[in-house]
């Protein structure tokens, strides 16, 4: 039997955080009385994370723990997270103690009772810097709402929780992490919550994240974006923009043209600046033609190209 509860912490370098947070979390499931367990992914931590993750699985038979080589991010951290996690309802947390293990009864209540398929939370009230990190999180979910049309106010929040279908049907890769309401979106998830979680001062360690994030966001939300779009109909784009562009160019050099017969003008159309502007539309838009037609070679070739979620299947 799958446990009731899987919790899912990826860590990165929060030795001093680790013991007091899944004595919390055991506190809190013993408590709920949960089938529960606890999957740690130590993200290739360089203190004595790691140690400290085995001697937690000496002492509480619900905690497992993953270790990576080297360092490789929080998306491939809750990829494997995910991937080994049995539990019916799935929660992410942070291991820096920033999130409460005192939200999981009311999560956890919101999937099984409320009918959710996955939940966020939203750290309404910050002990963040408010240059460094309050005011680009606003900046950076404000555009995320816009784009994506997910009404969240803190997209990004580690304090998450999941339907076990939701995390088994998504691929978090590169740093997808901070996109996982949008994908579960597009994997035909609907019923996408939110709840106001406690956010608790760091009490140990500092921030592993800096400014980069949010211009690697920026990018990563429009690569996501189109590939939900045009990830397998990639002509559907490409097509569209080089006909649009090769047709402009065409038509600027049939102007020029029409121009040079009905006004007899004496400069070649060859010297003019539009044709060489118009030639090199007709050109651009020849090769993103081409673009999409080789992308749409290698989608139809790829092995995933099929790889579609199915709701329900009958008559086995």
């Amino acid at each position: 039997m799958h446990p009731d509860l899987s919790i899912v912490i990826p860590l990165y370098n929060e030795e001093e955080s680790l013991p007091e947070l899944v004595e919390w979390i055991d506190r809190v499931c013993t408590t709920q009385g949960y089938r529960y367990e606890v999957v740690m992914v130590d993200d290739g931590s360089t203190d004595r994370s790691w140690e400290v993750v085995r001697s937690l699985t000496d002492r509480f038979s619900t905690v497992r723990g993953i270790r990576f080589q080297r360092n490789y991010g929080k998306s491939p951290a809750l990829y494997v997270g995910f991937k080994a996690a049995e539990g019916n309802v799935v929660i992410t947390m942070d291991a820096d103690l920033q999130d409460s293990p005192d939200e999981i009864p009311e999560l956890y209540s919101m999937i099984v009772n409320d009918g959710y398929d996955l939940v966020s939370g939203w750290k309404k009230v910050r002990y963040d810097n408010a240059v460094t990190k309050n005011l680009p999180s606003k900046l950076y979910n404000g555009v995320n709402r816009m784009i994506t049309g997910i009404k969240l106010h803190d997209m990004n929040c580690g304090l998450k929780a999941y339907r076990r279908k939701v995390i088994k049907s998504i691929e978090v890769y590169g740093e997808m992490h901070r996109f996982i309401p949008v994908l579960a979106k597009q994997a035909g998830f609907k019923k996408i919550g939110e709840k106001v979680v406690q956010h608790r001062a760091r009490k140990y360690g500092s921030s592993k994240f800096g400014w980069e994030r949010f211009i690697n966001g920026f990018l990563d939300l429009l690569t996501i974006q189109f590939t939900s779009r045009f990830g397998k109909k990639p002509m559907h784009f490409f097509g569209v923009l080089g006909a649009l562009t090769f047709l402009t160019g065409f038509v600027f050099v049939a102007l020029l043209a029409i121009d040079k017969l009905r006004l007899g003008d004496q400069v070649a159309v060859t010297n003019k600046p539009a044709f060489f502007i118009s030639l090199t539309s007709m050109i651009m838009g020849t090769l993103f033609f081409l673009t999409g037609f080789l992308a749409e070679l290698v989608v139809r070739n790829a092995a995933d190209r099929n790889d579609y979620i199915t709701e329900e299947q009958i008559g086995w």
